[in-house]
């Protein structure tokens, strides 16, 4: 059953979308983070929006994700979903892109009569991790990818709140996140789709409004201790040195290198090494530095690429530090596989992005999604809009408004497409409900 819809257009989400960022920003950029009273005020507010517009209440898991829910001629259904909460003075399309549009996707569908399948969206609770640095909380609860008590427990913000005790303040139970799984089951979601802003530069320099992505990376995140000794600045001859603080910007300057060097010429084989933390032992002034760790993060779409680079780092590692007389030690922080997605909807993506833009450029996400833990249990697909000036977390953070009608119009498409798609599937015909991998940071 094809329903007769009305035509896909941008101007509404676009205005709720200005409307969410005077509510919930400061000069300074949007404050809605995970757990606090204004992510509540906006998830009150959008709340509002679904009583409104579409006559339905919205519904919280055990994880305190907030499904809304419109009822198909199917009980399969199709998941649309993002996160209402961002990071602190980010900005006014960060994750609520993708619930508001989402919220149009209903709307469009209600409008005309009864979809042929059931439509979820869903606000993914603490997508960012700002507060306590847990990422994709309510992804991961609710794909079972997540192990509360040891991950979550002994979490405590920079007022020294425990993590426990501001879930429980939303309504949400440390012991019971994990029955999240077995609602998200309950849903028989056959295909999940999320739309987000790229938040980087590639659709920028293609000069394209919108792109199909092909999946989320894998990552190899890593702390990196190098051992030298610590001693007098000015009575230490550089020769005589066992600087560590050197062993690791030789490191650095190698991991950028090897970035480099795996690189390929297209986005698909587009590989990223960065070393972001640097702390130095004793750290004044007139002392040679005798400890340094330094951060590791690696990021590829491709896994055996992803095992080269790391292996690439360890040995450079071992080089920098028998040059500067240190030896060093790795801690591991994060393992994460590269995420795929379905190739089905991978299609239907760049056909509704070819439909409104002329052009459907392919491209990896180098942040991880909700999107990452649901393509490890359903069939899923995200579309990017694109960024300008290509960043993020910021109150910078912008797209023109052309490139989002363009995007969002796109992703109406994508939807109805997948509706389609899977109210024509025979009905024993499903991917497997598969239980969540490794937990994972953004």
């Amino acid at each position: 059953m094809n329903q007769r819809l009305p035509p896909p257009e941008s101007k509404r989400v676009v205005r709720d979308l200005r409307d969410l960022a005077a509510l919930t920003s400061t000069p300074e950029g949007a404050q809605r983070v995970a757990w606090g009273p204004v992510w509540r005020k906006a998830r009150e507010w959008f709340a509002q929006k679904v009583r409104t517009d579409l006559g339905l209440t919205a519904q919280r898991d055990p994880a305190g994700n907030v499904w809304t829910t419109l009822p198909g001629l199917s009980n399969r259904s199709v998941l649309i979903g993002s996160h209402l909460d961002s990071v602190p003075n980010g900005g006014w399309l960060d994750g609520c892109l993708g619930v508001v549009a989402g919220l149009e996707v209903l709307r469009r569908h209600a409008a005309a009569g009864t979809p042929p399948v059931t439509l979820h969206l869903v606000d993914w609770a603490d997508e960012e991790g700002a507060r306590f640095g847990r990422s994709l909380c309510g992804s991961a609860a609710a794909t079972g990818a997540l192990a509360p008590k040891r991950e979550l427990a002994h979490l405590v913000d920079r007022h020294g709140v425990r993590l426990p005790d501001a879930l429980a303040e939303n309504g949400v139970e440390l012991g019971s996140m994990l029955d999240a799984r077995a609602f998200l089951k309950s849903q028989d979601g056959r295909a999940y789709l999320e739309l987000h802003i790229e938040q980087g530069p590639v659709l920028e320099s293609m000069k394209r409004p919108t792109g199909v992505v092909l999946g989320t990376v894998g990552v190899e995140r890593h702390t990196l201790r190098f051992e030298g000794q610590a001693s007098h600045s000015g009575a230490t001859p550089i020769p005589l040195r066992r600087d560590a603080f050197l062993a690791a910007a030789e490191f650095a300057l190698a991991c950028r290198d090897i970035g480099l060097r795996y690189s390929g010429d297209t986005p698909r084989t587009r590989v990223v090494a960065t070393c972001g933390v640097v702390k130095v032992e004793p750290g004044i002034v007139t002392a040679v530095p005798g400890v340094c760790e330094i951060s590791l993060d690696l990021r590829a779409l491709d896994a055996k690429v992803l095992a080269r680079m790391l292996s690439a780092a360890r040995r450079a590692s071992e080089d920098a530090a028998k040059r500067n007389g240190a030896r060093v030690s790795w801690s591991r922080l994060l393992g994460i596989e590269p995420r795929l997605f379905d190739r089905r909807l991978l299609d239907l993506c760049a056909r509704a992005v070819r439909e409104m833009s002329g052009d459907a450029p392919e491209l990896p996400s180098g942040p991880l999604h909700d999107a990452s833990e649901l393509a490890a249990v359903m069939p899923t697909v995200m579309v990017f809009a694109q960024s300008s000036p290509g960043i993020s977390h910021c109150k910078e953070e912008d797209t023109k408004v052309a490139h989002l009608d363009k995007s969002i119009r796109a992703f109406l498409r994508l939807a109805e497409l997948t509706v389609d798609e899977v109210a024509s599937l025979p009905a024993t015909r499903r991917r497997a409900f598969r239980s969540g991998a490794a937990s994972v940071e953004a």
